[in-house]
């Protein structure tokens, strides 16, 4: 018998070389989204530039160059402020703008109250020096209070004992304290009466509670003589005895008793009816 030769079967083995280069590809890849990953952006661009080098002017199975696209800025994932920061690390959170940081209503009252307060304090100023000038320091007196400014008229310097009717000179102060009240916005004016406790036995005024309302409504309509003033922004009110500033007991605090008081309120939004 003739001896078959033994033919040994050869597999094609090209594929491989293609198959490599898709591995290189693959690689190169994998290493430029490793280090795209990084903070350090300028590492990350050294990387890109170094393989753009390699990779593009290189040629494959078919001498062709390879399609690798350039790496350009155009990945955010490298740069630095959008990283997330590692455990442990303290985040700082972005500066806002002053002109657009909103204030809240109570911050908006706030600021609107002192702006009022500063306001009265000038008013404040002004009565002082008025009352010094004149030398009407135990007949008037300005005070600051939580709800406005508060001046305290005297009895003696508008009335005569047991009457509601001021006087011709003291109207000229009533005129000067309606020049001071002249606010803007305007602002609520609230008129009080307050007798001591002797009690009033006339007829025109058969108790305090008259005695003390009349003398509010007459001194209310001197203030309401400057056509500066708003009359929708007063009120006037009588209290009697029943809110006295001194002891009774002596004839020093009956006469403080006897008083009427303004009170320019504090709130220059505030509305009435």
């Amino acid at each position: 018998m003739k001896r078959k030769k033994k033919h040994e079967d050869h597999v094609d083995e090209s594929w491989l070389i293609p198959y490599a280069d898709i591995l290189t590809l693959l690689l190169a890849l994998f290493i430029v989204l490793f280090a795209a990953s990084e903070v350090n952006s300028q590492k990350f661009q050294e990387i890109s530039d170094s393989f753009n080098q390699e990779l593009q002017g290189g040629t494959g199975i078919l001498d062709q160059q390879s399609a690798v696209e350039t790496f350009e800025e155009t990945s955010k994932l490298a740069e630095p402020n959008d990283v997330e920061p590692s455990e442990g690390e303290a985040t700082t959170p972005p500066e806002e703008d002053d002109d657009k940081i909103e204030m809240t209503a109570e911050e908006i009252e706030q600021l609107a109250l002192a702006e009022d307060y500063k306001e009265l304090a000038a008013i404040q100023d002004k009565v002082k020096a008025y009352i010094a000038e004149r030398d009407m320091e135990d007949k008037l007196e300005a005070e600051l209070t939580s709800k406005g400014l508060v001046l305290k008229i005297k009895d003696g310097v508008l009335y005569r004992s047991g009457s509601a009717d001021i006087s011709e000179e003291s109207q000229k102060i009533a005129e000067e304290i309606g020049k001071m009240l002249v606010t803007d916005p305007p602002r609520s004016i609230f008129i009080e009466g307050h007798t001591d406790n002797i009690p009033s036995t006339s007829s025109e005024f058969p108790s305090n509670w008259e005695l003390s309302s009349a003398r509010a409504i007459n001194f209310m309509k001197i203030l309401l003589e400057n056509d500066d003033l708003d009359p929708r922004k007063f009120s006037a009110t009588g209290f009697a005895e029943h809110q006295p500033i001194a002891a009774n007991d002596t004839a020093e605090g009956r006469a403080e008793n006897r008083r009427v008081e303004v009170l320019i309120s504090l709130y220059s939004h505030e509305e009435t009816d």
